[in-house]
This record gives C-alpha cells, structure tokens and sequence, in this order.
C-alpha cells in the first residue's frame, strides 16, 4: 500500500507539474515522473505480457520525450525563450506536436497503444487511458498552432484509424485503445477552433471510458466472448452497459452524443463541411464495433462447449459507487447540454 500510494502521488505529481509549468524543462520534467510512476503499476504482475507492454510503453515515451526535449531546446535557441504559450517558430512547434502524439497515442503514431493495453490488467489500463492523457493534452492545448491543416489532418487520421482498427478485434482492451484514438482525434479536430470545446470532449470521454473499463473490471472480461456470459453475473449491469457502448459511439439521447453534436456544428461554423462530413462517417466505423459489443452481451446466450463454458465466479466484493457515478454521468448528461455550454462558454 505504501508503495502504491508513492506511485499514486507520483502520477498525480507529475501532471499537476505539467499542467502548470509554463516552462518546457519544468513541462518536460513532469511528463516524466509520470511516465516513471506508471511503469511499475504496469509491471506489477509478472507476466511475459505486461513486461513486454511496459518495455513499448517505455521506449515509445522516451521517444516522445527525447523529441520534446530537442523540440523545446531548438525553439529557445531560434526564438531565445523557454515560454510553452509563446511558441512562435514552426519547425519545434511542429515537432513538439507530434512527439505529443506519440505521447497520446494519435494516428499515425499510435501503434503502440493497442499493444500496450492488451497486455495490461483493466485496472491499469484504465489509468493509462484516462490519467495518463491529461498532461500532453494540457501542453497541446497551450501551445499556439501557426498551421490548422496539421492538427486537422491527425484528427482525421486517428478517427478514421480508431474506427478501422477496432473492426476485426475480439480483445476487449485493443478495442477500447482503438476506441481511444478515435476520440483523441475528435478532440484534436476542433483544439484550435475551440479549446474549451475539447476540454468538454475529453471530459466526456473520460467519463465514458472509465464507465466501460470498470464495467469489464466488474464481469473480469476481456474478450467479447466472455461478455456474453455476463447476463448471468450483474443482470442490471448488463442492461446499463449497452446504453454506455452506444454513449461511446456517440448516439442521441446518450451523453456521448453532446460533444460530437458541437464539435460538428462548430466546424460547419469554420467553413470546414468536408472535414466535418469525414469525422462523422469515421464515427459510423466506430459504432459498428461498439454494436459488435452490444450484441455480444445483450442478444446472444453464450455457447456452452468447453471454450465458452462460463468462469467460475464468487460474489463480487470490489466498490461500486465509481462505477454506478460514471455509468449515469456517461448515459444522462444530454439534456444538461445547454447548462454545460453555458458554464464552458462555448
């Protein structure tokens, strides 16, 4: 416990010193303690897997670090400041973009994301796809972009990879890495249009995806085979986890559907019709496998030869107020839209 809790508030260390440095040697400094604080996290269990996990996930970060690093020396030695809001060269700007991509996990240098996640419990997991996002979005939302048509076209580029990839999985943890890039490049669509509007998705993406990773977490699944046992498990979870799904792939009433709504209706204000038309029929990829998913859980009884006898299983004793917070917060929130765009300013 003492160590986890040092490994904790390292995690929470690190991203509180990135999202309030404006230096880039203090920015850089927290991204790595942070980086620090999760590798063991990730190699707690000692498998094959989750060591080989840990090592991609370190030498990806290390990369996306040493870039960063290079970037912001090159743009002091160009513009003779350290200052992260006064980017005002184009070549570290550009670089420092992309290495916060590959910190991310944005198309196209997101390759290491499903790979890394599959081999970590859900637990971790969900860490590494909620916590660990926010310090490089809080640098890429500082950072003034002198060119729109790189962000644009990562945008598109991660929610047309994030809707292609998850289509032939049947590992739940590469579906939701592919699900994550594909929300990533939603929210980098519209960054410099409108950053509060990004600040919005990425708050209901965070809410939806640690609704869905503590709902596996509950039914201890981790391919769409083993969902379709869990009717048997948590009947009232089961009912609830459709309606999360659906809120992932952003369909009306659900509160997924809130962010897409705006950030389409805000590109159609900016002139960018075709962009927008793209982003939406990317969305319709992703939904494909979220329906994947419904189905699996909801309308197919689970075969009952060997491979797919149900787990044996005792009463679960995990906390779930977590769970019940995010899973209303995720499917309720629509009719707030016009309280929430009010409090944002959008």
């Amino acid at each position: 416990p003492y160590i986890l809790s040092l490994l904790f508030f390292g995690l929470f260390l690190g991203t509180s010193i990135t999202a309030t440095s404006s230096h880039w040697l203090l920015a850089w400094m927290g991204l790595e303690i942070n980086t620090l604080a999760i590798i063991p996290l990730m190699a707690q269990n000692h498998h094959p897997r989750a060591i080989e996990a840990t090592t991609k996930y370190f030498l990806t970060q290390a990369t996306a670090a040493a870039t960063l690093l290079f970037a912001s020396v090159t743009n002091a030695w160009l513009t003779g400041q350290w200052d992260i809001s006064l980017m005002t060269h184009p070549i570290p700007t550009t670089m420092i973009i992309l290495a916060l991509s590959l910190k991310l996990g944005l198309a196209p240098l997101h390759t290491w994301l499903p790979e890394v996640l599959q081999g970590l419990n859900l637990t971790t997991g969900l860490i590494l796809s909620t916590w660990q996002k926010l310090a490089p979005f809080i640098l890429l939302l500082q950072i003034p972009t002198p060119h729109q048509e790189l962000l644009i076209v990562l945008g598109l580029t991660s929610t047309l990879v994030g809707g292609w990839g998850g289509l032939n999985q049947t590992q739940l943890r590469k579906i939701l890495a592919y699900s994550s890039i594909a929300h990533l490049g939603w929210m980098l669509l519209i960054m410099q249009f409108a950053p509060s509007l990004t600040l919005l998705a990425l708050l209901t993406y965070l809410v939806m995806t640690t609704a869905t990773f503590l709902t596996l977490k509950n039914n201890n699944a981790t391919t769409i085979n083993t969902l379709a046992t869990s009717w048997t498990k948590a009947p009232l979870l089961t009912t609830i986890t459709p309606l999360l799904l659906l809120s992932l792939g952003g369909l009306p009433p659900m509160t997924g559907f809130m962010p897409k709504w705006l950030i389409l209706q805000e590109l159609t204000k900016q002139q960018l019709p075709m962009t927008a038309v793209l982003a939406a029929l990317t969305a319709l990829l992703s939904l494909y496998f979220y329906l994947r998913l419904c189905y699996a859980m909801t309308l197919t009884m689970s075969p009952n030869n060997l491979a797919g006898t149900s787990l044996w299983r005792l009463p679960s004793l995990q906390s779930s107020l977590l769970l019940s917070t995010s899973a209303l917060t995720a499917t309720l929130l629509l009719p707030l839209t016009p309280a929430i765009t009010t409090l944002m300013n959008l």
